[in-house]
């Protein structure tokens, strides 16, 4: 048993999981898990430099991890940092920054290495939880449930940020590809006017997104047979967000997300919703964190475009990810 502290810092959020691991049982139990919008990737995209507030915001959440590692008495940490760090000219004062904090350097990680890591951990537990029956019953109404068996070869997608991630396997990775699409760098791409983001959004800038999302699709195919898999596994605050308000939980619920699944036709109507509302509708689902209200519906427009690609008719949700591989990674 080893206790590992994993760090993911993308380009909207940055993650902490504080973990005990088991590689005899592969079982890893959580300590800690938690999450805060840092927004690193604030206006990367156009600028090709990580604003000194969003490094502010960042350093401030290691701070408070670093807190909390030395208290669950970690003995290994891994910082791994995603699109937004590998895009930007100053990734310098970046690295410096959490050096200084956290006594480890920030590994600035290629995409393919994303994917690997997000895969092991969606993946790990899939054939002990699901594909012999599920230990909770299927969820009614909402537009969610939970049952039956799960075919591979899986697809795996983890919808950052910054980024997308593709991968396609079985128990092991077939193929990879990371795209530059994401939540973030979709909004400020295609849904900024004047500075502000357009609230809502006209068709024309949908319209444009959409485009843009489908020409990383076609390069993402060029590398994954994203038609070959017969499961979809998506990852990340979009996806999981997008099942919170299928569920119409009454607040974020972690338990009921993991491994529930949501149809294309929810997906949809979730995402046109999305995209027609408001700040201060999509504000008022309970469930929503407040640094996603102006990034979701670019979130969910991905998602939608990846299940309309690929043929996949729903999607089973995973709150295990890119996180959970970081920690398998030092076991």
């Amino acid at each position: 048993m080893t206790r590992v502290a994993a760090i993911d810092c993308g380009t909207n959020s940055i993650r902490l999981l504080v973990a005990d691991a088991d590689p005899a049982t592969g079982e890893l139990t959580d300590l800690d898990r938690r999450m805060t919008v840092v927004r690193l990737g604030q206006g990367v995209d156009r600028t090709g430099r990580l604003a000194p507030e969003a490094l502010e915001r960042t350093f401030a959440a290691c701070r408070e991890y670093a807190a909390i590692i030395k208290e669950h008495g970690a003995e290994r940490l891994r910082f791994v940092a995603t699109s937004a760090s590998r895009d930007a000219e100053n990734r310098d004062v970046f690295v410096r920054g959490v050096l200084d904090i956290l006594g480890v350097e920030p590994e600035v990680i290629s995409g393919d290495q994303e994917a690997e890591f997000s895969f092991t951990g969606a993946t790990k537990e899939l054939a002990g939880q699901i594909q012999g029956g599920a230990k909770r019953p299927s969820i009614e109404g909402g537009g969610g449930r939970r049952a039956g068996h799960l075919d591979k070869p899986y697809l795996v997608v983890d919808i950052g940020g910054g980024s997308t991630e593709f991968v396609v396997g079985d128990d092991h990775v077939r193929a990879a590809r990371s795209v530059d699409v994401g939540c973030v760098r979709m909004t400020e791409r295609h849904l900024l006017h004047d500075g502000a983001v357009t609230d809502p959004p006209t068709g024309a800038q949908v319209a444009a997104m959409r485009a843009d999302i489908e020409a990383a699709l076609d390069l993402a195919e060029e590398t994954v047979p994203l038609r070959e898999a017969r499961t979809l596994v998506g990852l990340a605050g979009s996806v999981t967000t997008v099942s919170a308000i299928a569920q119409e939980l009454p607040e974020y619920d972690s338990a009921a997300i993991h491994h529930s699944r949501v149809s294309l036709e929810r997906v949809r109507e979730i995402s046109d919703w999305l995209l027609r509302s408001t700040h201060a509708e999509r504000a008022a689902v309970p469930s929503m964190h407040p640094g996603r209200v102006d990034v979701i519906g670019a979130g969910a427009l991905v998602l939608l475009s990846i299940m309309e690609r690929t043929g996949a008719r729903e999607v089973v949700v995973s709150e295990h990810d890119i996180l959970d591989g970081i920690a398998w990674s030092m076991a």
